[in-house]
C-alpha cells in the first residue's frame, strides 16, 4: 500500500458568509496523479490554497507526511516539498528565465545556497520543461505558453515532494496542451501531482483518481471510469464543464 503524502481532515474556510471549503477528509497517496474537477465556486482554489499555506483555514488540519503542517506558513511549506502553480501565470516579468527559475530554488535552499546548486536546479529544470535554449529571454516576451512552462520549471527547481498545478492548460494550444500531459508524466516519476484542471481530455489522460467537489465539499472520488459513469457527477459537472474558473 502507497505512503499517504498530504491528508486534511475537517478542513473548512469561510470568507464572510460563504464555506468556500466545508470540512473536507481528502487523502492523497505519494507518487500518484490526482485531479480535482468541480463546477466554478466548487473551491478548489481555495482548497489547495489551504495545503499550499496561502490560505489560512477556518477550522481542520492539514497533514505533509504524517507532520501537521496547519499553522505552517507557505514558505515553511516549501522547504518542506511542497511547490504550487498558479492559475494566472506568475512570474517576474522583467527578469530572465534563468533568473526566475534561481530566484525558486534559492528559496528551497535558502538565499546563500550554493551557488553551483543553485545554477544546476536552474539549468535541470530548464531542461525538463525544454527551456534550455531561452534561459537568457526575457520571461515577459515568452509566449504564454512558454510562460507556463517556465512557471512549472520554478516549481521544479524547488525541488518538491508534491506539485501542486492549478489550471495549467488554460491558455495553452492543443500542441501545448499535448506537449504538457507528456511533461507532467514525466514529472510524477519522481513528484506526487494534484491538479486542478477543466479540460476533461487532460483529466481523463493524466489521473489515476479523480477529486469531485461540488459547494466546498467532496461530491465524489474514483477512477476516471468510476467519475465518469457517476450520476451525481454527471448532473453537477461532467455536462457543463466549460467554465474553466473555480
Amino acid at each position: 500500500m502507497a505512503e499517504v503524502i498530504l491528508e486534511t481532515k475537517g478542513l473548512s474556510r469561510r470568507f464572510e458568509g460563504l464555506m468556500a471549503v466545508d470540512a473536507v477528509d481528502f487523502r492523497l497517496e505519494q507518487g500518484e496523479i490526482r485531479a480535482i474537477i468541480g463546477p466554478n465556486g466548487a473551491g478548489k482554489s481555495t482548497f489547495v490554497g489551504l495545503i499550499a499555506g496561502r490560505i489560512a483555514p477556518t477550522s481542520g488540519t492539514v497533514a505533509f507526511r504524517g507532520r501537521d503542517i496547519t499553522r505552517l506558513s507557505a514558505p515553511a511549506r516549501v522547504r518542506l516539498g511542497i511547490a504550487y502553480t498558479f492559475q494566472i501565470t506568475n512570474i517576474y516579468a522583467e527578469m530572465t528565465v534563468a533568473e526566475n527559475i534561481a530566484i525558486a530554488a534559492q528559496s528551497r535552499r535558502g538565499l546563500f545556497g550554493p551557488e553551483a546548486v543553485i545554477r544546476e536546479a536552474v539549468a535541470r529544470a530548464a531542461q525538463t520543461v525544454g527551456l534550455s535554449d531561452r534561459l537568457s529571454d526575457t520571461a515577459g516576451v515568452l509566449s504564454y505558453g512558454h510562460q507556463r512552462l517556465l512557471e512549472v520549471a520554478m516549481g521544479l527547481a524547488l525541488d518538491p515532494e508534491l506539485l501542486i498545478l492549478d489550471e495549467p492548460t488554460q491558455g495553452l494550444s492543443d500542441g501545448e496542451i499535448d506537449g504538457f500531459v507528456t511533461l507532467v508524466r514525466h514529472l510524477a516519476e519522481t513528484a506526487t501531482v494534484l491538479l486542478i484542471e477543466h479540460n476533461m481530455d487532460v483529466v481523463m489522460a493524466l489521473a489515476r483518481r479523480i477529486t469531485v467537489m461540488e459547494r466546498g465539499r467532496i461530491l465524489a472520488e474514483g477512477t476516471p471510469a468510476e467519475i465518469t459513469a457517476n450520476p451525481a457527477v454527471q448532473d453537477a459537472y461532467l455536462g457543463g464543464m466549460s467554465d474553466p474558473s473555480g
